[in-house]
């Protein structure tokens, strides 16, 4: 990288012109996350079964007694040995934003395609706190 060396004075309009674009980009950014959260829903009407930590649980059970359910499509695929270092490095930084979520009415859970055999050594060799369950030999997240 060739670092162009200036004025201090050039440095800052360089900079106040990038901060103006920034800042359309967030307002963009805000435009699409409002037409988001105005997307029709659909009913999920099929019975997805997952697999966790106690046994099988359906997809209404998952949301425990929150109204609100917060997934995770985290990549971990059957006979990986670890999951994908990006999910890895958002789930390192989550222990401390669960009691959040949940003060605020929301379940959150990761769902991976592994078995949970697979999931849960590597869950808890990294102490990861969040639910964690599978939906190996479902049609769940695939595609």
């Amino acid at each position: 990288m060739n670092s162009k060396i200036v004025s201090p004075q050039q440095w800052l309009d360089a900079r106040l012109s990038l901060l103006s674009k920034e800042k359309e980009l967030t307002r963009l950014q805000d435009q699409l996350a409002e037409q988001r959260s105005q997307l029709p829903w659909v009913r999920v009407d099929k019975p997805y079964m997952f697999e966790g930590a106690n046994g099988k649980v359906s997809l209404a059970e998952l949301f425990g007694d929150k109204t609100q359910l917060a997934v995770w499509h985290f990549m971990l695929g059957p006979g990986w040995k670890e999951g994908c270092p990006s999910c890895s490095l958002v789930a390192d930084h989550l222990n401390g934003v669960l009691p959040h979520l949940e003060a605020r009415d929301v379940q959150y859970v990761a769902i991976s395609r592994a078995p949970y055999a697979e999931i849960a050594p590597f869950k808890a060799r990294m102490q990861w706190q969040f639910d964690w369950v599978s939906s190996y030999d479902t049609e769940f997240n695939v595609g």
